[in-house]
């Protein structure tokens, strides 16, 4: 199984291919097919990340970086060097971005540099052409497009196997950190001074929104968002190594459980669920991102209550409507039109990644030409309404990071938008009959939670030595920064289940999270509350005969991933010799404190949902361990067929016009909780 370790920032592009467990040396003095022991590539990718705005401070990078010719030996290289050429020559052609520049990967111009790197990466057959290219290039290109670059090399490349990313957050840290903080750093660094500083969320209490500003501008979860399209970038083509599986359809779920998410985090603060975006109705939230580019000022600020503008150079308002209409139509058709004017039939499972692939869209949409880029575009429009003709020369707005994104309350407004698109889709086919759904001969007799869903808020310290300049013979100094998030006790998901068939079988277990009330009191029902679920868990065990006393603890979701190890942390280890933190390799998944949401101090109710399915039928794959580890179920497992054959979130992705066919399944069941909140810790 391949898993992937990442933390990232919208920066820049390069991918080196895919990890197995089965494959990976524990022993960090052990070499692999890199040529190179693990705790020494670790130890090279901590020092081409760390001070990435700073010349190399490490002499063996310094010396590749000034001897080596990356046009030298092409033998190094799957290629012969192809990839290598055609950088080299944009190079010395002067055509790249400068350093000291912001990037943004909705940039096409800089996007293609990015990626003219991480094509090099990709193209090394052993580490050492790997990291003396990433040498010599940190000290030419953009450190943006850099960093992307080393980033996704590092997740899509069997060079990058056992390798921890640090994360981005603290890489980075002017993209996750206000600029009040920024500013409170220099001067300590200056005047040569530890300092660990509060750092708020943005807004007033005279705002709403600021209730929720916890969930949008946590770090872990903007690493997620970020992480999520690095392994699953728009721009992937299959030429790079592998096929991306239900890339259109997973775009669908991670966004769509981001924004059912979102609303029960505004119902936990007696909000109302977010309101979708409209092209001709104005952004009723503006927003004010205290966030500072390290090169290129302020993210531009949107006010309250403004209407759409087309946006010089990228897209009319009217271009927005059109594509959208184009999408609806396909969906009321039951059907897509490629390029070449074939039909595909969109009536069934895999229509909803055919979609996706549209919507967003991805090197796999089937016609870009003529449905667009309606996401992509809507991202930048929204990014560029402060100023979109360009008349101030702002740089990109938050919109425009995938890293920043979800600061904006704009974002989930967007995102509701594209779910309605995707809704739609879902309410034309046809709901799930009772041999659908049935697994025959199985029973869940019981269902419940051991310990207490109690969530609460807790300080987390991260580290800001590389938002600040280094200077010849100035020591650094600690600096950190803390801030809020939220965080759950541990708990644990029990049933009672019943195997009443002959010999042992193998269960799906899907486990959803549901709000019983809108914001109004209002009771939801299976008719309009299915889409609201939160996907708690996914996992397969075996049903011996008889009965089965199952316990999940939260721990071990397949949707969740742990704290990323510090820089700090990573660097002691790889530093050591011995460097084993498989369990960190990848950065794509909810934080795993986020799995509940926050709830009220009174209780706020849920339904706890169980299915358990055939996993015979469900698996994709018939031999080997069925227990897939790591975050599958929202960023599938790297380099291989998503594990589930089911469509994501069934059965509770379809219209459901009858909730008999579910009362009358023995293996489904639901109960009642609440989820409270204790203030502070």
């Amino acid at each position: 199984m391949k898993v992937f370790v990442l933390c990232v920032l919208v920066a820049s592009a390069a991918a080196w291919p895919s990890f197995s467990f089965e494959s990976l040396s524990l022993d960090g003095f052990q070499s692999d097919a890199s040529g190179a022991p693990l705790a020494k590539r670790q130890q090279d990718v901590n020092h081409l990340l760390w001070k990435i705005y700073d010349n190399l401070h490490f002499d063996d990078l310094k010396g590749y970086a000034s001897s080596f010719n990356p046009e030298g030996d092409t033998s190094m290289y799957k290629d012969g060097g192809e990839a290598v050429h055609h950088l080299v020559k944009e190079f010395k052609d002067h055509r790249f971005l400068e350093q000291h520049h912001w990037f943004s990967l909705f940039n096409e111009r800089q996007r293609e540099e990015a990626l003219m790197l991480f094509e090099v990466f990709m193209q090394c057959k052993e580490w050492d052409c790997a990291v003396k290219n990433a040498a010599y290039w940190r000290e030419h290109m953009n450190e943006g497009e850099f960093v992307y670059a080393l980033y996704t090399a590092v997740i899509h490349s069997d060079l990058g196997h056992g390798i921890v990313l640090p994360p981005l957050y603290e890489v980075t840290p002017h993209m996750f950190t206000n600029s009040e903080v920024i500013q409170k750093a220099y001067t300590a660094k200056m005047t040569h001074t530890p300092g660990n500083f509060h750092m708020e969320f943005t807004g007033t209490k005279k705002n709403k929104e600021q209730r929720v500003a916890y969930f949008g501008e946590d770090i872990g979860m903007n690493v997620h968002h970020v992480t999520w399209h690095m392994d699953f970038p728009f721009w992937w083509e299959d030429k790079y190594g592998h096929h991306l599986d239900r890339k259109g359809e997973l775009f669908f779920w991670v966004h769509h459980q981001l924004t059912v998410r979102f609303d029960s985090e505004r119902l936990s603060n007696y909000l109302d669920m977010v309101d979708e975006l409209q092209w001709e109705k104005p952004i009723e939230e503006g927003f004010a991102p205290h966030t500072i580019y390290k090169y290129g000022g302020e993210f531009p600020a949107r006010p309250d209550h403004i209407q759409f503008e087309d946006v010089d150079g990228v897209a009319r308002v009217r271009d927005m409507i059109i594509m959208e209409s184009r999408i609806h139509d396909a969906i009321a058709h039951g059907y897509i039109t490629d390029k070449d004017g074939k039909v595909i039939d969109i009536m069934n499972d895999k229509g909803i990644d055919k979609l996706g692939d549209i919507i967003e869209s991805s090197m796999y949409s089937p016609n870009v030409q003529y449905y667009g880029a309606l996401h992509n575009l809507a991202h930048i429009m929204l990014g560029r309404q402060g100023d979109p003709h360009g008349k101030y020369n702002m740089p990109p707005g938050v919109m425009e990071h995938f890293e920043t994104a979800t600061r904006d309350p704009a974002f989930f407004r967007l995102h509701k938008y594209m779910d309605n698109i995707f809704k739609e889709h879902k309410d034309s086919l046809h709901p799930y009959t009772h041999e659908d759904i049935d697994f025959p001969g199985v029973d869940i007799e019981s269902l419940g939670i051991e310990g207490e869903l109690k969530t609460y808020f807790e300080h987390y310290e991260f580290d800001l030595r590389n938002a600040v300049d280094s200077a010849e013979g100035i020591t650094d100094v600690e600096l950190k920064a803390h801030v809020d998030r939220l965080n759950h006790k541990d708990f644990s998901f029990v049933a009672d289940v019943k195997n009443n068939n002959g010999g042992e079988v193998l269960g799906t277990f899907r486990l959803y999270l549901c709000p019983d009330y809108d914001n109004n009191g209002e009771k939801f029902d299976y008719t309009n509350g299915h889409w609201h679920c939160i996907e708690m868990d996914k996992f397969w065990k075996k049903l011996a005969p008889g009965n089965n006393h199952i316990v999940r603890k939260s721990s071990e979701s397949s949707v969740t991933i742990p704290d990323v190890p510090s820089f700090q942390s990573l660097i002691d280890a790889a530093d050591s010799g011995s460097f084993d933190m498989h369990e960190f390799e990848r950065s794509c998944g909810i934080p795993n404190r986020m799995l509940l949401p926050k709830g009220k101090r009174d209780g706020m109710e849920f339904s706890l949902w169980l299915a358990v399915t055939d996993g015979k039928h469900d698996l994709t794959h018939s031999n080997g361990d069925p227990e897939h580890g790591g975050t599958h179920a929202l960023c599938g497992v790297h380099g291989e067929v998503y594990p589930d054959k089911r469509p994501m979130g069934f059965p509770l992705d379809r219209s459901i016009p009858d909730r008999r066919v579910f009362d009358e399944t023995t293996n489904i069941k639901f109960t009642h909780v609440k989820v409270y909140h204790e203030g502070h810790h």
